[in-house]
C-alpha cells in the first residue's frame, strides 16, 4: 500500500510542471506617458469628453451614448466606411472630471482591428512640475488568440505591437496639437 500512494503522489508531482505550462496567454500591460507644453484644464478639455476621440488620428468619427455616465457608450470609426468598417466598441465605467480621469474597455472584441482580448484602458491627465502637463494611456488586455500556440498576427507580440502603435499616435498628435514640454 505504501509504494502504491507513493508512486501516485510521485506521478502526480511530476505532472505538475506539464499543467504550469498549459495556463494559456498572459495579461499584457502597456504604459505610455508624453509631456505638453499645455495647462492640464486645456489638455483635459480635449480629450476628456468619452464621446469624443476626435483628437486620436486614427479615430474618423465616432457615435455614442450617455456622454461621460458610468456605463455610456461609444462606437469608434477607424475609416470613412462608417459602420461598414472598421470600429471598436467601447463602454466607460469610470469617470472623474477631478481628477482628469477615465476608465473604459472593448465591449466586443474584435481582433481584426485589434488583435486583442478583454481590453481595459485608463487615461488621465497631471499637472507637470514646472508647468504644463502629464498625459498618461495605459492599458490590459490578452492576445488575440486565447489558446496555446496563437498565429503570429494574434500573438502577445502583436498584441503589444498594435496597442502601442494606437498610443503613440494618439501621443503624437496630442504633442503636435500642444507642443512638447521643455
Amino acid at each position: 500500500m505504501k509504494r502504491r500512494h507513493f508512486l501516485m503522489t510521485a506521478a502526480a508531482v511530476t505532472a505538475m510542471p506539464a499543467v504550469a505550462l498549459a495556463h494559456g496567454p498572459s495579461r499584457q500591460k502597456v504604459t505610455m506617458t508624453t509631456e505638453l507644453a499645455a495647462d492640464p484644464a486645456e489638455v483635459w478639455a480635449a480629450v476628456g469628453d468619452f464621446q469624443d476621440m476626435s483628437w486620436h488620428p486614427a479615430v474618423v468619427s465616432s457615435t455614442g451614448e450617455n456622454g461621460n455616465e458610468i456605463d455610456a457608450t461609444r462606437d469608434l470609426y477607424l475609416s470613412d466606411q462608417g459602420a461598414d468598417g472598421p470600429m471598436l466598441k467601447e463602454v466607460l465605467y469610470k469617470f472623474s472630471d477631478e481628477k482628469m480621469s477615465y476608465s473604459y474597455r472593448i465591449r466586443e472584441d474584435d481582433v481584426a482591428v485589434l488583435p486583442v482580448t478583454n481590453y481595459s484602458s485608463h487615461v488621465t491627465v497631471k499637472p507637470r512640475d514646472g508647468g504644463g502637463s502629464i498625459f498618461e494611456w495605459r492599458g490590459a488586455f490578452y492576445r488575440g488568440y486565447p489558446n496555446n500556440e496563437p498565429p503570429e498576427d494574434l500573438n502577445d507580440e502583436a498584441a503589444l505591437a498594435a496597442v502601442t502603435a494606437v498610443y503613440q499616435l494618439g501621443l503624437d498628435a496630442l504633442v503636435e496639437r500642444f507642443g512638447a514640454a521643455s
